[in-house]
C-alpha cells in the first residue's frame, strides 16, 4: 500500500499543500467569459461557492456546475465553503435562465446541484424537476446529471426528481460513517445510501453516482467498506478526491493522500464492480462529468454485451 509523505506545516499549524495538489489561478479569457455569463444570468455555480480547485480548467473548457435554489444553505457541514443561514425564496425564473446559459455554453452534458433547503416542504425537488424540463425543452440532446441533497424528511421529493428523467442521479456520501457526526452532523449515512438505492429502484436504467473525500481522518478499511456499501446499493460510478480545507473554521486536512493511493483505490473499486471510477487528488463530483458520462454509457453497453 502507498505511504503518505510527511509534509511541513504552516505557522498556523495547517499542512502545506504537496506539489500534486497545487493548481494555477484562473486567468484565461474563456474563464472570464463564463464568469460574465453567470453574472448576466444571475446564476450560482458550485465551482465558485465551494471554491473548487478545478475552476480554472473547467471554465476554460466552458464547463460549469450550476447550483440552484440560491447560495445559502440550511446546513453547516464541516467541509463545505457554501454560506449557511436563512435562504431566500425560490426563484421561479431560475430554471429558464439556467437553460439559457446551457444553450449559450453549448453544453452536451450539464450538472445541476443545489444547496440544502431543509426549509422547503419538498427540499427543492420541484425546482430540480423544473430545471431538467427547461434544459430538455431548450437543449433536447443535452444529457442531464443532478447532484442532489438527501431530502431527509421530505416525502415524495426523490420521486419528483426521478420522474423528471435525469440521465445521472448523484448523491455524495462525502465521508465514512464514523466521521458523519463531525463532518456531516445534519445528515445520516444510511439514509444517503437508501436514497441512492431507491433512485435505482424507481428508474432501473438510471445511472447512479456517489463520491467521498479522503484526508479527513478515515482509514483505508473504512473507504473499502464504503465501496461495498455503495455496490450493495447498486451504484454505478464512484468518485474519490482529496479533501481541501476551505478556511480555518472548517475541518482541518488530516493528511494528504498520495496519487499512488488513489490509483490503488481506483483499482479496488473497479474490481468490486463499479462501471466507472474517478479517483485522484483533484477529482470532484462533476469534474470531467461529460467525458465520464460517455465512458459510463460505453462501460454499461460493454458489460451487457459481455
Amino acid at each position: 500500500m502507498a505511504t503518505v509523505t510527511v509534509l511541513e506545516r504552516t505557522p498556523e499549524g495547517r499542512l502545506r499543500k504537496p506539489p500534486w495538489i497545487r493548481v494555477r489561478a484562473p486567468t484565461s479569457a474563456r474563464h472570464a467569459e463564463v464568469r460574465r455569463l453567470m453574472r448576466a444570468k444571475a446564476l450560482h455555480t458550485v465551482c465558485e461557492e465551494a471554491a473548487c480547485p478545478n475552476i480554472g480548467e473547467c471554465w476554460h473548457e466552458r464547463h460549469a456546475t450550476f447550483m440552484i435554489l440560491g447560495d445559502v444553505c440550511t446546513r453547516a457541514c464541516a467541509f463545505c465553503n457554501v454560506k449557511t443561514g436563512k435562504p431566500g425564496p425560490v426563484d421561479p425564473q431560475e430554471p429558464v435562465r439556467l437553460a439559457e446559459a446551457v444553450e449559450a455554453m453549448g453544453l452536451e452534458h450539464v450538472v445541476i446541484t443545489s444547496v440544502d433547503r431543509d426549509d422547503l416542504p419538498d427540499g427543492g425537488a420541484a425546482q430540480f424537476a423544473r430545471c431538467i424540463a427547461e434544459v430538455r425543452r431548450r437543449m433536447p440532446h443535452t444529457t442531464v446529471e443532478v447532484l442532489t441533497p438527501d431530502f431527509r424528511n421530505k416525502p415524495g421529493a426523490l420521486e419528483t426528481v426521478i420522474a423528471a428523467g435525469p440521465d445521472v442521479f448523484n448523491h455524495n456520501l462525502e465521508t465514512v460513517p464514523r466521521l458523519y457526526r463531525r463532518i456531516r452532523p445534519s445528515a445520516r449515512y444510511f439514509h444517503s445510501l437508501w436514497i441512492l438505492k431507491r433512485a435505482k429502484e424507481l428508474a432501473p436504467g438510471l445511472f447512479t453516482k456517489s463520491g467521498i473525500m479522503v484526508g479527513l481522518g478515515e482509514v483505508r478499511e473504512e473507504v473499502l467498506q464504503v465501496m461495498d456499501d455503495l455496490r450493495a446499493a447498486d451504484v454505478d460510478f464512484l468518485t474519490i478526491g482529496q479533501y481541501l480545507q476551505p478556511t480555518r473554521r472548517h475541518h482541518p486536512v488530516v493528511r494528504w493522500v498520495e496519487p499512488a493511493e488513489f490509483e490503488d483505490y481506483a483499482r479496488i473499486a473497479r474490481a468490486k464492480g463499479f462501471l466507472m471510477v474517478a479517483a485522484s487528488p483533484l477529482t470532484r463530483s462533476s469534474y470531467h462529468a461529460g467525458r465520464d458520462f460517455a465512458r459510463l454509457r460505453a462501460a454499461r453497453h460493454a458489460r451487457m454485451e459481455g
